[in-house]
């Protein structure tokens, strides 16, 4: 039971990720920690987060955002993961499944609070170096960077193209560096990368619905399967870490 709700919860972040550009971390990992542990989640999702976001990253390259806003926000966030994969492999799964559950729902409450609120050009070109170190601790502590990384990305209102293309350079880009970082601490082994590969075939399999799901209906949809689907999962999470 518990691997068919994998595979589902994968094929979910595929189709997400398809349609608005960021959705396997997103949806998979707070499931795969629900159903086994953190550091496992982590080490299924490098590979289909890396391979899933260079097709995107090398597609939507010329909608990104300029050179030097990435070269801050995608260094930021590989500093941020070397950081965050030491306290993945240090700290007891108990305060690591807490650190998802909070991380989930400080991104469903910042999603909801300021629907509205648009984030100046110029102070987005100022904090990027930050946002991105914050998105990269997340991703190496917890497998979820969206509280930081895809939360500033939408308060910068981009289009949609631009969106994909900058938030998948960031994504390669840092997990770029959670691969070897993950390696280095004992998290990633022969087995976790087979599983991998697996989960980024489920994703491949996926993202063309969530492409062509994309390009028809709202985005508010897709924002609301999202926000309901990763509410449940935090709640439960919580549940079983505290009780």
């Amino acid at each position: 039971m518990s691997i068919l709700l994998a595979i589902l919860a994968i094929l979910l972040g595929g189709v997400m990720k398809g349609a608005i550009g960021a959705g396997v971390p997103v949806i998979a990992a707070p499931a795969l920690t629900m159903l086994f542990n953190v550091q496992t989640a982590v080490a299924i999702l490098v590979v289909p987060n890396l391979l899933s976001n260079v097709w995107q990253a090398w597609h939507f390259r010329n909608e990104a955002m300029p050179r030097r806003f990435l070269i801050l926000f995608a260094g930021g966030g590989m500093l941020g993961v070397a950081v965050g994969t030491f306290l993945l492999a240090v700290l007891p799964q108990e305060t690591l499944s807490l650190m998802v559950a909070c991380a989930v729902l400080a991104y469903i409450t910042l999603r909801l609070a300021r629907p509205g609120w648009t984030l100046a050009r110029d102070t987005a070109n100022r904090l990027c170096g930050a946002a991105g170190i914050a998105g990269g601790f997340l991703q190496g502590a917890t497998g979820i960077s969206a509280p930081a990384s895809i939360t500033f990305l939408n308060a910068m209102k981009l289009p949609r193209e631009a969106f994909i293309g900058t938030i998948s350079i960031f994504f390669v880009s840092m997990t770029a560096m959670q691969i070897p970082a993950l390696w280095s601490v004992g998290l990633l082994s022969l087995e976790m990368l087979a599983y991998g590969f697996g989960a980024l075939g489920l994703v491949f399999l996926s993202m063309p619905l969530g492409n062509w799901l994309g390009k028809r209906a709202s985005s508010k949809v897709f924002d609301m399967v999202m926000l309901v689907t990763l509410g449940a999962i935090a709640l439960k999470i919580l549940f079983e870490a505290i009780f």
